[in-house]
């Protein structure tokens, strides 16, 4: 199954998933998760042996759900998909830090990318599994977990829209400069990745280039249970 995953990352359209990007700060895949792929990796939720922490959602008012972050090693599809992704990604992500003035240029593979990490203290794996039941929701909010991080991530939905639950858009909301904010709501089908910016991105405009800041988060579940794979890239404290 990882090495599936590696083949339908390489065959995506990564030019129109750059343009994306670039333009509006998110790209929609294809499929890159068969069913039998998502239910082995929603199979393994109740495992508590994969995971290193659970976080209730509602106690910490984040919104009302649950996630767990993996512990090491990760399954190999999640570090299959993560190495993949991030060799296909890293060349926008270091254009995009150079724009922005956020620092050096990343490398370009992830094991060197993970060393940075983990020299600035940032050890722990964040690649996560999210559930929600009919009434859940995640607030707008950003991936962050040190002073190191990648600017671009992505979220797969594990469940099948319509069969498994209703409603649970991917929300994101993009505040550039001095504008009000400006939000998108998108549906995603099983097996789909949504690629956007982790913080900010770079927006082009009459004056020059600004940074924009994006928060993601989840819209209320109607019916259902909804179940979603995080890649983050960078490592936590």
């Amino acid at each position: 199954m990882a090495t599936d995953v590696i083949g339908a990352i390489a065959r995506l359209d990564w030019i129109a998933i750059g343009a994306a990007l670039d333009e509006r700060g998110w790209a929609v895949t294809p499929a890159i998760l068969g069913a039998d792929e998502c239910a082995e990796l929603i199979g393994l939720y109740d495992h508590r042996e994969h995971f290193r922490s659970r976080v209730d959602m509602a106690r910490m008012r984040f919104g009302l759900g649950e996630y767990k972050y993996f512990a090491a090693p990760l399954p190999p599809i999640v570090t299959a998909m993560r190495t993949a992704l991030y060799e296909r990604l890293a060349p926008t992500a270091s254009a995009w830090m150079r724009t922005l003035r956020l620092g050096e240029e990343l490398p370009a593979r992830l094991d060197e990318f993970i060393a940075i990490c983990h020299g600035a203290g940032q050890i722990k794996p964040t690649p996560l599994m999210l559930r929600y039941d009919a009434g859940g929701y995640n607030c707008m909010h950003q991936d962050l977990y040190g002073e190191i991080f990648f600017p671009i991530q992505a979220t797969i939905l594990l469940s099948e829209r319509m069969v498994d639950f209703e409603g649970g858009e991917f929300m994101l909301v993009e505040q550039r400069l001095r504008a009000q904010s400006r939000a998108c709501a998108i549906t995603l089908e099983r097996g789909q990745a949504i690629i956007f910016a982790t913080r900010y991105r770079p927006h082009r405009g009459a004056r020059g280039c600004s940074r924009a800041g994006v928060r993601h988060g989840v819209s209320t579940v109607a019916h259902g249970r909804r179940f979603s794979l995080g890649i983050i890239f960078h490592d936590a404290r």
